[in-house]
C-alpha cells in the first residue's frame, strides 16, 4: 500500500509542477508585455531589467492565486489517466478502496494546503513590499487615489485623523496630514509635514512640520496657535503595516497583520467588514486544496472511452473555475449585504466539498 500511496504522490505531484509552471509562465509573459509599457518613462530611469525584476517579484503572488486551480488540474489529469489506463482498476483490486483512496488524496491536499498557507502568508507579502518598493524607487511614489489613505486612532480624550497622501521609494510617508479633535467632536490641530518616517519605539517622526493649534477661551473668544518645526516626534499605535493595508490591497498582507489591522478599526470605530471577510478568506483560501483534491478523486471511479477524457477534464476544470468565480461573488455579496465575515468566506468551500462528496459517493455506492 505505500507503494501504490508513493506511486499516486509522485504521479499528482509532478502534473501539479508542470501545470503550475506552465500558467506561471504564462502570467509572467503578459505582465511583462504590460509593464513594457512603463519602461522609458519617468525621466528615462525605468529600464528593462527593472520591469523584469517587477515582474519577477509578483510570482509568488500568482504562485498563490493559482495553486489551487493548478492542484485541481493536476490531480484530475492524473485521476483520469490511471482510470484511462485501467491503472487506477488495478490498485483497486489490490486493497485501495474508497476510503483509502480519499484518505491519500487529502494527506496529499494537506501538503498542497501548507504550501498555499507558506506563499499567501509569507512570501507573496514580502515579494509584494518589494516589487511596491521597486516601481517607487524607480517611478516616483507609491500612492491610492486622489487624496490618499486615510486613518483613525484615538489617544486618550482625543481622537485623531491621518491622511497619508503616498509612500515614497524609502518606504517613508510623504504630504502627511494630521487633524486632531476632541471628545466632544471640535478640531484642536492640524499638522501638515513633508514627509514622516516610522520609528523603532512606534512613533512617528515628522519633517518639515507646519502646526496650527485652535484654543477657545469661551463662547466668544478663540485664538490660533501657529508652530514651525524641522522635525517633530508623534506618538502613535499606527504601524507601517496599517498605513501599507491602507494603500495597497488588504489580500496582499499577512493573516495576523491583518488581524491586528481589524482589531485597530475597530478600536477607532471604524468599519472592517471587507478587511474580515479578507482575513476569512486568507483562512479558508489554502483549505480550497481539499476541496479540489475532493473534486478530482470521482474523476478516477468513471470509464473513459477513446479520447473521451479531454472532455471530463475540461468539465472538471471549468468546474473549478466556477469554485474561484463563486467566492468572488460571495466576497462581494458579503460586502455589500453585511453577511458574516466566516460564513461569506466559508460558503463556497463547504458548497462544492459537498458537492464532491456527494458525487463521489453516488459513483462509489451506485456505480
Amino acid at each position: 500500500m505505500n507503494t501504490l500511496r508513493r506511486f499516486v504522490y509522485r504521479e499528482v505531484i509532478a502534473a501539479v509542477a508542470f501545470v503550475t509552471l506552465g500558467f506561471l509562465a504564462l502570467f509572467f509573459f503578459f505582465d511583462l508585455l504590460d509593464e513594457l509599457r512603463w519602461v522609458g518613462r519617468s525621466g528615462g530611469t525605468y529600464e528593462l531589467s527593472h520591469a523584469l525584476l517587477f515582474v519577477a517579484l509578483g510570482i509568488p503572488s500568482h504562485l498563490y492565486e493559482l495553486l489551487p486551480i493548478t492542484v485541481l488540474i493536476g490531480t484530475i489529469y492524473v485521476m483520469a489517466r490511471l482510470a484511462q489506463s485501467s491503472e487506477f482498476t488495478i490498485m483497486r483490486t489490490s486493497g485501495l478502496g474508497p476510503g483509502r483512496a480519499l484518505r491519500t488524496l487529502l494527506t496529499l491536499g494537506a501538503v498542497f494546503v501548507v504550501v498555499t498557507f507558506a506563499a499567501g502568508d509569507y512570501l507573496a507579502p514580502w515579494s509584494d513590499r518589494m516589487s511596491q518598493l521597486v516601481k517607487a524607487r524607480y517611478m516616483g511614489r507609491i500612492t491610492t487615489g486622489a487624496t490618499g489613505a486615510w486613518l483613525k486612532e484615538r489617544q486618550d480624550d482625543q481622537s485623531y485623523a491621518v491622511n497619508v497622501r503616498a509612500i515614497g521609494p524609502d518606504g517613508g510617508m510623504q504630504n502627511v496630514r494630521i487633524f486632531a479633535f476632541d471628545s466632544q467632536g471640535r478640531l484642536t490641530s492640524q499638522t501638515h509635514a513633508q514627509a514622516a518616517r516610522f520609528g523603532s519605539d512606534g512613533a512617528w517622526t515628522l519633517e518639515q512640520v507646519r502646526r496650527s493649534s485652535f484654543h477657545s477661551r469661551g463662547a466668544d473668544e478663540a485664538s490660533v496657535e501657529h508652530l514651525q518645526a524641522p522635525s517633530l516626534r508623534w506618538p502613535t499605535h499606527i504601524s507601517a503595516d496599517m498605513v501599507a493595508a491602507a494603500v495597497l490591497k488588504p489580500d496582499r498582507m499577512a493573516t495576523l497583520d491583518l488581524f491586528q489591522y481589524i482589531r485597530h478599526l475597530e478600536a477607532n470605530g471604524q468599519s472592517a467588514q471587507r478587511y474580515e471577510i479578507e482575513f476569512w478568506r486568507k483562512v479558508f483560501y489554502p483549505l480550497s486544496c481539499l476541496v479540489m483534491v475532493v473534486l478530482a478523486l470521482p474523476f478516477a471511479y468513471l470509464h473513459f472511452r477513446a479520447g473521451g477524457i479531454a472532455g471530463y477534464v475540461f468539465g472538471g476544470v471549468m468546474a473549478g473555475i466556477s469554485f474561484f468565480l463563486l467566492n468572488n461573488v460571495f466576497g462581494y455579496a458579503g460586502n455589500l449585504q453585511n453577511w458574516s465575515p466566516w460564513i461569506t468566506a466559508a460558503a463556497p468551500g463547504i458548497i462544492y466539498s459537498l458537492v464532491s462528496l456527494a458525487a463521489f459517493g453516488w459513483l462509489v455506492l451506485r456505480r
